[in-house]
């Protein structure tokens, strides 16, 4: 993917993965829309990046992104980057009964979303002379987190459908690419301050490596052993993984 001379729309560009990788965007030349639901995370994001553009969007609401979507490409006719990044993560207990809303909130935020939003721009993408679709999933999508299970099925989810677009678009110019990221420092589940998670600078520094070549699924190196689980031995890696994270820390 070239990082330059790209006019790039970013949901959930507010803070985190998101906010990094719309600052990085910027500042490699590229004309840089967030959008998220909350103004007040907005406005202080475009307020400390002159020239990022943000737009109040409720990815949930199936109105919001019609009437967002057909904004962008009248405001933004050059628009040719669409980076699915907006998502939540709660824990659940699949033992157990799951609380409705949080089922609800995080299927709809996390693949529905992204599938609706992808599905209002898509004709807009095939007509640029070069575009990208970029869907953050998750390592958990290969190696599901049992405390985090709605949100871990939903990024497998969201991988399948990843490998269904790209085919689909296998004969236009629209490029579909999957970042793939570990555990990093963000707000989710208060990773912040959390020693075993890859600092958000460095994971952006070896994104944006990634980014500049042909590969389809941008995998910095400490996501990729996660990744590559998936198999015929995956059940016995999947508990092991697990009983890890649910072990208290020392």
């Amino acid at each position: 993917m070239k990082l330059s001379g790209n006019t790039i729309f970013i949901t959930g560009g507010a803070s985190g993965i998101g906010r990094a990788l719309a600052e990085a965007l910027h500042r490699r030349g590229n004309k840089v829309i967030i959008s998220g639901r909350r103004k007040d995370y907005l406005a202080r994001m475009a307020a400390a990046n002159p020239g990022i553009d943000a737009i109040e969007l409720d990815i949930t609401d199936p109105a919001s992104i019609r009437k967002v979507a057909g904004d962008l490409v009248a405001r933004y006719p050059g628009l040719n980057v669409l980076i699915n990044n907006a998502g939540i993560m709660q824990i659940d207990n699949a033992a157990a009964r799951i609380d409705d809303e949080l089922l609800s909130s995080t299927v709809t935020t996390n693949l529905l979303g992204p599938i609706r939003l992808t599905g209002e721009l898509i004709e807009h993408l095939k007509q640029q002379d070069s575009a990208a679709i970029l869907m953050v999933s998750s390592v958990l999508a290969f190696t599901p987190m049992a405390m985090t299970g709605v949100y871990s099925a939903t990024k497998a989810a969201l991988h399948s459908y990843s490998q269904s677009l790209r085919f689909k678009l296998r004969n236009t110019r629209v490029r579909v690419l999957e970042v793939i990221p570990p555990w990093v420092r963000t707000e989710l589940l208060n990773s912040s301050e959390e020693p075993r998670a890859m600092p958000l600078d460095e994971f952006i520094d070896e994104t944006m490596q990634v980014l500049a070549t042909d590969a389809d699924e941008i995998l910095v190196p400490q996501a990729r052993f996660l990744r590559d689980q998936a198999g015929p031995n995956e059940a016995a890696f999947v508990i092991s993984f697990n009983e890890q994270a649910e072990a208290p820390v020392t």
